[in-house]
């Protein structure tokens, strides 16, 4: 079985890494962290006029019409260059949903924007229950309260996740419309999030998107989404940490040769390597829309295990120059924590798995 990307595929990763490693640079890095603006708009605009931005747009929205697979290969540069884009939450939470079970006015009203780069999207997923709606005449009423949403400075919408006429739903709400209140806060890789709060909210009933298990299905593919942005971090930090490690020397002889460093580089290898393998084969089989729960659950312990293994050994490695904020690699450790707490940590999720293999036995190969 032949497991390489397609020409195309691997054009569209060249493309990508080339645009975000011209436009992200530590200086820009730095300008941006120093604003606390979260989004690099000269990035967003070179994405959008490659097109990059319409890659699972459908073409009759001005898009590639490309898979998750292909978006999940410019989630992972983004993730190599640490990138500070809402690339997650306008394409993943915002744009997917939309382009797979929207209505043809919904698609013509918000894909076209989104792959332009004029309009960004982002859902408000997290563990809470779904939000509390009501219909009244022509109207659906929200109430209820959604930690931890992204993007929102910069979002024209924000999928709701909801329960209405017993089905699961995407409402999409205004986020400066009354009756939502914002309080926002910033993560420790400076990634603006906010609380929001739904106190007797209005949309039209146009504005929802009901689908039987649509939440299911966007939350499996925002937690592949990081699995896929922590395997652009970890990779790149390996990367920049084994230079390091061949330039720097102690007692005349590059850090490199010593079997202790050598043996903690091969474990992050071995966890990279595992990481790299189930992020692949989970999208592709979520761009095929084949069933993928138990996959989703492994890459999610994975992402979380491997992360924040590969973070904290690549920093260690460096020594002092790990905490030295001129140097890249901070930044690395920062994005790796981050998606691991975002992730909600290897150990809930591997008891999660086990207990799902224990109930209902060895899964079998798709």
């Amino acid at each position: 079985m032949d497991f390489r990307f397609t020409e195309e595929q691997d054009a569209l990763r060249e493309l990508a890494r080339e645009i975000l490693e011209n436009e992200i640079s530590p200086e820009r890095l730095k300008e941006s962290e120093a604003s606390g603006e979260f989004f690099d708009r000269e990035a967003w605009a070179r994405l959008a006029e490659s097109n990059l931005l319409g890659l699972a747009v459908p073409e009759a929205q001005g898009g590639m019409g490309m898979s998750f697979l292909e978006l999940c290969m410019l989630l992972v540069e983004a993730g190599r260059t640490v990138a500070p884009l809402p690339i997650v939450p306008a394409l993943v939470y915002g744009a997917l949903p939309i382009a797979r079970f929207g209505s043809d006015a919904q698609c013509d009203r918000w894909l076209a924007p989104v792959a332009k780069g004029e309009a960004i999207l982002t859902a408000a997923l997290g563990d809470g229950p779904l939000i509390s709606t009501r219909r009244e005449g022509s109207e659906l009423v929200l109430d209820g309260v959604c930690r931890g949403v992204p993007a929102t400075e910069y979002a024209e919408r924000v999928l709701v996740p909801a329960e209405l006429d017993g089905d699961q739903a995407l409402v999409l709400v205004d986020p400066k419309q009354a009756g939502v209140r914002l309080e926002s806060y910033r993560t420790s890789r400076h990634e603006p999030l906010a609380t929001l709060t739904l106190e007797d909210v209005r949309a039209e009933t146009d504005a929802a998107i009901i689908a039987a298990g649509i939440v299911d299905w966007l939350t499996e593919r925002a937690l592949v989404a990081a699995a896929a942005t922590q395997l652009g971090v970890s990779e790149r930090a390996l990367e920049i940490t084994v230079e390091y490690l061949k330039e720097r020397q102690q007692f005349g002889a590059p850090l490199g040769v010593l079997p202790p460093i050598q043996h903690r580089c091969a474990d992050c290898y071995v966890a990279l390597d595992s990481l790299r393998w189930l992020t692949w084969q989970t999208a592709w089989k979520l761009a095929d829309e084949r069933p993928a729960t138990r996959d989703v659950w492994a890459t999610k312990f994975w992402a979380a295990s491997a992360g924040s293994q590969i973070g904290t050994a690549t920093q260690h490695l460096h020594g002092g120059m790990g905490v030295d904020m001129d140097y890249p690699i901070h930044r690395y450790f920062l994005w790796a924590k981050q998606l691991e707490l975002h992730l909600g940590g290897a150990t809930p999720t591997l008891v999660k798995l086990g207990a799902d293999m224990a109930r209902t036995g060895p899964q079998e190969l798709a």
